[in-house]
């Protein structure tokens, strides 16, 4: 191997430490108006006094070891904006960090896989990377505070995840809501640790939300065993509220006979996709006629909070697949899934919920709108609809009236 091919990297690193070294130099000329050596005293009143202890400092090339110059009686303070006080790698640097740590990689692995990249004195000591992750917590914090009065939330979805967290063998729960605004875009609106089955843990979390200003949505998705239904009623009695289809219907099967399923499920299917309300209650009804003898339990569990399963005829037609069902928000899950089962146990559920949150953020970049998102303004704005249809204008304020 050619000798300057193999020490290409140690060149190049060389030559990015003497530019670093030269640009803090011409930096501290430009500060005091006067070249190095030369006489007089320039605006600042200042003048050099040498240099500071060697500093690393780690970028994507690598870590290199400049030495910040030193001023003596300077009227006004001087830091360098290239290589601010306390600063020891750069953005990017940070950046990467937290991506790895966020996409699985854990505290142990940042030695083995970036060392040899980034050089010695990198920070990926596992102190370094506790601070990495104080830092989102800092976000997180902030993020959950800011005001909520200027969304105009049409639809939610929410749902809760559970991780391994706290001291014990258990699980917590890291409670998730969703919203669909009225242009039709879909943004995170709380990740909170909480119990799931628990109406005070989601009151704690419609509290927090209505405190911030944030007014009722027009309807709530989410499964039929949450503590939510119970805070709304509280909190946002004026949502409309529906029950997710999947999650009914896995209801349903789990009282049926393995080898009755697979017919059970299409009748399920058929009475999820009907055309009309009018339609699904037929389709009701002779699915209790041909199963209440043989599977009633099948049968009362399909009735059992029916007026919830069916409010999305009275949204648009186009958004009937996303108001059907809870996949809104259990689609980013998957990605927390493979994020929180990587770490295993987390120390404290604060720390999980941060980490939930920050996936999720990720995760909402890659958010589609709504399909056909006019609707979504038309909804916000009070329009009525009847099997997904929107009634005239004078129709529509007799009914609200």
């Amino acid at each position: 191997m050619s000798p300057v091919w193999a020490t290409l990297e140690a060149y190049a690193r060389g030559k990015i430490q003497e530019m670093l070294q030269a640009l803090l130099d011409e930096e501290l000329t430009a500060f005091l108006g006067r070249a190095k050596y030369e006489r007089g005293a320039g605006a600042s009143g200042g003048y050099r006094n040498g240099y500071g202890k060697p500093r690393r400092v780690t970028l994507m090339n690598g870590t290199v070891v400049v030495r910040r110059p030193r001023v003596r009686g300077l009227v006004e303070r001087f830091e360098s904006q290239l290589l601010p006080f306390f600063k020891n790698q750069t953005a990017a640097v940070t950046e990467l960090l937290h991506q790895g740590y966020l996409h699985g990689m854990a505290t142990g692995d940042f030695e083995l896989a970036l060392r040899h990249l980034l050089g010695e004195g990198a920070p990926l000591s596992a102190a370094s990377l506790c601070r990495l992750k104080a830092r989102w917590r800092d976000e997180y914090e902030a993020w959950r505070a800011r005001p909520l009065d200027g969304l105009e939330v049409v639809y939610w979805w929410a749902d809760g995840i559970y991780v391994k967290a706290g001291v014990d063998d258990g699980k917590a729960a890291v409670l998730v809501i969703i919203g669909a605004l009225s242009d039709g875009t879909k943004v995170v609106l709380a990740v909170e640790s909480g119990q799931r089955e628990s109406t005070e843990s989601w009151a704690r979390v419609l509290r927090e939300l209505q405190a911030r200003g944030l007014r009722a949505p027009r309807l709530t998705i989410a499964d039929g065993h949450l503590g939510l239904w119970s805070a709304l009623a509280q909190l946002y009695p004026d949502s409309g509220e529906q029950r997710c289809w999947t999650h009914k219907m896995l209801n349903v099967l789990d009282t049926v006979p393995t080898g009755r399923q697979a017919e059970v499920r299409g009748w399920l299917r058929q009475l999820m996709y009907a055309d009309t309300r009018a339609a699904c209650e037929q389709l009701r009804t002779r699915f209790a006629a041909r199963y209440q003898a043989r599977d009633p339990k099948a049968v009362a569990t399909l009735e059992r909070d029916w007026e919830r399963l069916i409010t999305f005829f009275d949204f648009p037609k186009e958004h009937w697949g996303h108001l059907r069902t809870t996949n809104v928000v259990e689609s980013p899950f998957a990605a927390v899934r493979l994020r929180t089962t990587a770490a295993k146990r987390f120390k404290r559920v604060e720390h999980a919920t941060a980490l939930i949150w920050k996936v999720l953020g990720v995760a909402e970049r890659n958010f589609r709108v709504l399909k056909a998102p006019r609707r979504c303004a038309e909804v916000w704005a009070g329009a009525v609809f009847r099997d997904g249809e929107p009634l005239p204008a004078a129709h529509s304020n007799q009914v609200a009236a």
